[in-house]
């Protein structure tokens, strides 16, 4: 399947993430978000096989749907960035915060993409719809393996 494709670009694109230095993270993660970006409009493309109409229905949702998501994956960078910037000195009230953020992007991801999939549904037929809310959750669920294997678990 095409998924498997992403899924290995993916994996390779990110692995180099793993022995470089924290100060280079940041822009590592910026080259890997640009990608991810074009390579899941490719994904999207290729297995919706929309036709014109559709296409002038589904894409400017799509582009929508991604900004609002790209200012809750930032909002999640940050995040990434503070806890990384802490490990070594992370304390209970530091760790109890920044669960407490993670918990309210976690909410704020699964009630865009609910809001998102409503609008694509009205504008696909319902089995475009079903497979682009399954692409998405197979990208994300690639995407957020690969950025969880980088994470070093609190000590």
């Amino acid at each position: 399947m095409r998924i498997a494709t992403f899924a290995m670009v993916l994996a390779i694109v990110a692995t180099p993430l793993v022995a470089t230095a924290q100060d280079s993270v940041k822009v590592d993660e910026q080259i890997i978000i640009r990608q991810v970006q074009t390579d899941r409009r490719a994904v999207y493309a290729q297995n919706l096989q929309l036709s014109d109409s559709e296409s002038r229905a589904f894409w400017p949702i799509y582009d929508e749907c991604e900004l609002a998501m790209k200012k809750i994956t930032d909002r999640r960078l940050a995040l990434l960035d503070e806890y990384a910037a802490k490990f070594d000195t992370l304390t209970d009230a530091d760790a109890d915060r920044l669960l407490a953020e993670r918990m309210k992007l976690d909410e704020q991801a699964l009630e865009t993409k609910q809001k998102y999939a409503k609008k694509v549904q009205k504008a696909l037929p319902s089995v475009k719809a079903l497979r682009y809310a399954q692409l998405q959750d197979r990208i994300d669920n690639i995407i957020a393996a690969q950025v969880f294997s980088l994470i070093p678990i609190a000590r």
